[in-house]
């Protein structure tokens, strides 16, 4: 049955009440736990760390005493912590302001960055014997613990586990680098503190103030040593993740000849960025300075590190009067002076039996003492070669905290041992608990060599604050410090700077904050485009692409509209597209309208022909009925095209496309009526041939409804299943919308295509057949002709509709509808009208039924 982590530190708890408890026989049950590192004192620190990476886990069998569980992959970032602690303690053990005639001694433990077993070592350092006890003894069972403090661990899990299971026996842990905010719970964890209320330092502190004002185009000097290399590989970092970039980096030493500080001097006043961060120490400041100012005022903005910013030397000399305005933090730096040559101290010969300093000898030169495939480790190897994190000192602020936090205890020890010696007799040696820790630890308030002042507010955290400080010239020309504004790094990203704008001077006494940009800001409508081969900072403006915007200044990218807007003309608002369609006002529509109505004016116009020559031979021929039929139905072919002009709406898309299937039937039926009879006609001249009886005008009436009928059908089918409807088609143009007819059934839409196709291929053979039969006017040929147009218009349609954009799709249609409809309008009535109007001699029985000549003679 698996218990929760809860339910294990409540037995944890149990367990280790009923142990603290007297009694009278009390014996050592299994191994206990060893520490890594230690050294016995009068009084012990504990420290936990993750020196290792991971833990190795194995399937206990629970037959026999489990096994320790081995860990692997060396950390030297927490084994350089352990290192700190270490040479803080010995830096203690040196003093003596501090815990005169005590030493402090240490147990480490390692948790493998795995929270249980950061448990297990809190446990062994609640449980380790003091240093009169013994493991074997049974009176040591009625001692409290021998570790008054516990320094660690680095992960917040990991300590809230440790302050969950020390907490309720008052035993202090102060984590260095553990930040989440559910620890300041004091119900919860109620011996908790820590001493890192943020992770940034001096140089991350000036990355913000930099880009704070603005200036995301500057110019670093440092000092040529460990304080100005590592600070300013702090702030170019910090710089970079805060979007400032760097024109140039000098770097100079007080021992540098005089030609190197002027070459430093000539960039600096060549160069394009008006603001310049000078992280340089006193001794390196001046020189510079003294060469800056032989050439007068350069009218820069300075930002100051804290080595200089508050030196009053620099202020009485009125040679350095351009320095007006200056600003910077007025902390100190976070380094710890001889922390480098201790860490580079440490040796595996120090301690031979020490299997931990073999390790870390192993994996940081990549060798081993065992030889064998590996390069052996001789031993003499230096740690003042190695770059890596055990060896690097740029990034001291979690090293610090682990520091202040070994002098957080040593300095409630102090005040702890100072009060227990005034209320106790000189002979007796003084008792202390971690209770009195625990309480003392509450009210300390000291502050440590790096000029940090350390106390615990309520929930045990420290806060980190700095003076914003700038030089202001007084009346009488003098340079003062003024604290113009704070720096809290513990508040939220954009409410950590805080000053008064109205307190601030500037370069050469300005009120307002120069400016220091590589580029100009860029308007809306544009975004930047980073210059070949230069910072990011320095970029052009380039306009947003068609359907893209960009509504604020200096935005790094272009935002595409919604599918149904687009781009203005200045490209920094989004406005709904134009939609477009086939309409009655442009010009395109406006021609289809008049070849439209022309078409149905002269078909009217040639049925008003038809029906006042309606008795002439040439216009009773071939059935005259099925003649004004046809044209009929053609006017109502041609009006039909206007239906696919206009706005599409749910009615006209659906009337459009049946409206043409059905009159196109109508005219295909009556055109294939004509040709049958024809040919019936033929037939019937033929000796003892009664055929003409069988279709006769009932017989043709009935023909043009039945072809029709199937047509009408389909498009039943068509509307009933997935009918037509107007559809905004964003595909074919991104600018604009093109609101079109969608067929919905594809099927259906080429069905109604299909089968007036057939009915012309049907009209088409008979007409070919029937061509030759003799007669002076045999309409066979003429309609034969017509059915090649159709057929020709049709078959060029289906590629064209397919390739069209838009609303030419939709003129494709109209034309294909219109020149067919012309094409069957003048093969097969323009000859009769042309014989009726132009040759009425020619429309005669006698002259029809004529074997001279099957050619129309003009």
């Amino acid at each position: 049955m698996a218990l929760s982590t809860g339910v294990v530190l409540r037995l944890l708890v149990v367990v280790m009440r009923g142990i603290a408890a007297p009694a009278r026989n009390c014996s050592l049950l299994g191994q206990p736990a060893l520490p890594l590192l230690s050294a016995e004192g009068d009084i012990n620190i504990g420290a936990v760390f993750g020196i290792h990476r991971n833990a190795l886990f194995k399937v206990h069998s629970f037959t026999s005493r489990p096994e320790k569980t081995p860990c692997i992959s060396f950390n030297p970032r927490e084994f350089q912590f352990a290192q700190t602690l270490i040479f803080a303690l010995e830096e203690i053990n040196n003093s003596s302001d501090l815990l005169p005639g005590l030493s402090l001694g240490y147990q480490v433990y390692d948790s493998c960055s795995y929270a249980p077993l950061a448990i297990h070592s809190a446990l062994a350092l609640m449980n380790s014997p003091g240093p009169e006890d013994s493991l074997g003894d049974p009176s040591s069972c009625s001692r409290s613990p021998a570790m008054l403090g516990i320094v660690g661990e680095s992960s917040s899990t990991s300590t809230i586990g440790m302050s969950s299971l020390v907490g309720p026996f008052n035993i202090p842990v102060i984590s260095h680098f553990a930040t989440c905010a559910c620890l300041s719970n004091k119900k919860k964890f109620p011996s908790f503190f820590r001493t890192i209320p943020s992770d940034f330092y001096q140089s991350r502190a000036l990355a913000k103030l930099v880009k704070h004002f603005g200036w995301n185009w500057v110019g670093v000097v440092n000092s040529n040593n460990d304080y100005g290399n590592n600070g300013m590989a702090t702030f170019l970092e910090a710089s970079w993740h805060e979007g400032v970039c760097v024109e140039y980096q000098e770097s100079i030493h007080r021992t540098d000849p005089r030609e190197k500080l002027l070459e430093v001097v000539k960039v600096i006043r060549r160069a394009t960025a008006r603001v310049v961060v000078l992280f340089l120490t006193l001794g390196e400041l001046i020189p510079l300075m003294n060469e800056m100012a032989l050439e007068g005022d350069p009218g820069l903005q300075w930002v100051g590190s804290e080595a200089w910013i508050t030196a009053r030397l620099l202020t009485e000399n009125k040679a350095y009067g351009f320095l007006r305005g200056a600003v910077g933090f007025a902390i100190r730096n976070a380094r710890l002076d001889g922390l480098e040559g201790f860490l580079q101290k440490v040796h595996p010969f120090q301690a031979p039996d020490n299997t931990l300093l073999r390790e870390f000898w192993e994996t940081v030169f990549k060798c081993s003492f065992e030889g064998g495939s590996s390069t052996l480790c001789t031993g003499t190897e230096s740690l003042a070669k190695l770059k890596n994190q055990y060896t690097d000192m740029s990034e001291l602020r979690i090293s610090n905290k682990v520091y202040t936090a070994v002098y957080a205890i040593a300095h409630a020890l102090h005040n702890l041992l100072t009060d227990l010696k005034n209320d106790t007799d000189s002979g007796k040696r003084p008792v202390y608990t971690p209770q009195q820790v625990l309480q003392y630890l509450k009210e300390v308030r000291f502050r440590v060599k790096t000029g940090e002042e350390i106390w615990f507010d309520d929930n045990g955290d420290v806060v980190a604050c700095y003076d914003l400080v700038n030089w202001q010239q007084e009346e009488d020309g003098t340079l003062q410090f003024h604290v113009v504004g704070l720096y809290d790094s513990s508040m939220p990203p954009e409410q950590r700077i805080n000053f008064n704008k109205g307190k601030l001077v500037w370069a050469g006494g300005q009120a307002e904050a120069p400016a220091s940009v590589c580029s100009e800001s860029c308007p809306t409508g544009t975004r930047k485009a980073v210059q070949k081969g230069k910072p990011v900072c320095c970029y052009d403006c380039v306009p947003c692409a068609e359907g893209e915007i960009s509504n604020i200044t200096d935005s790094n990218g272009c935002y595409r509209c919604d599918l149904e807007y687009w781009s203005n003309e200045k490209r920094d608002r989004c406005v709904l597209k134009p939609v477009e369609f086939l309409s009655y006002e442009e010009m395109m529509g406006i021609v289809l309208v008049f070849f439209s109505l022309l078409g149905s004016g002269v078909t009217t116009l040639v049925a008003v022909v038809f029906s006042i020559h309606k008795d002439t031979p040439i216009v009773r021929a071939n059935n005259s009925e099925l003649s004004f039929l046809l044209l009929f139905f053609l006017t109502l072919c041609f009006l039909c095209s206007l239906t696919f002009i206009g706005r599409p709406s749910e009615w006209s898309c659906s009337l459009r496309h049946t409206a043409f299937g059905i009159t196109f039937v109508l005219c295909m039926s009556c055109v294939l009526g004509k040709t049958i009879v024809v040919l019936m006609a033929f037939r019937a001249t033929l000796p003892a041939s009664n055929i003409m009886k069988w279709f006769g005008p009932p017989q043709q009436r009935l023909s043009v409804l039945a072809f029709t009928l199937i047509q009408v059908l389909i498009c039943v089918l068509w509307l009933t299943v997935s009918p037509p409807f107007p559809y905004k088609n964003m595909k074919t143009y991104k600018e604009k919308v093109i609101l079109e007819c969608d067929v919905g059934s594809a099927i259906g839409f080429w069905a109604v295509l299909g089968y007036i196709g057939l009915l012309a291929l049907l009209c088409f053979v008979l007409a070919f057949l029937a061509r030759k039969l003799p007669d002076n006017f045999n309409e066979a040929k003429f309609i034969t002709f017509s059915m090649l147009i159709f057929c020709a218009v049709w078959i060029t349609f289906i590629p064209a509709y397919v390739s069209s954009p838009g609303k030419f799709t939709v003129a494709v249609e109209i034309f294909a509808i219109l020149a067919s409809s012309f094409g069957l309008l003048f093969c097969i009535f323009a000859p009769k009208c042309f014989i009726i109007l132009l040759r009425p001699e020619q429309n005669t029985k006698k002259h029809m039924m004529g074997k001279t000549s099957n050619d129309i003679r003009y």
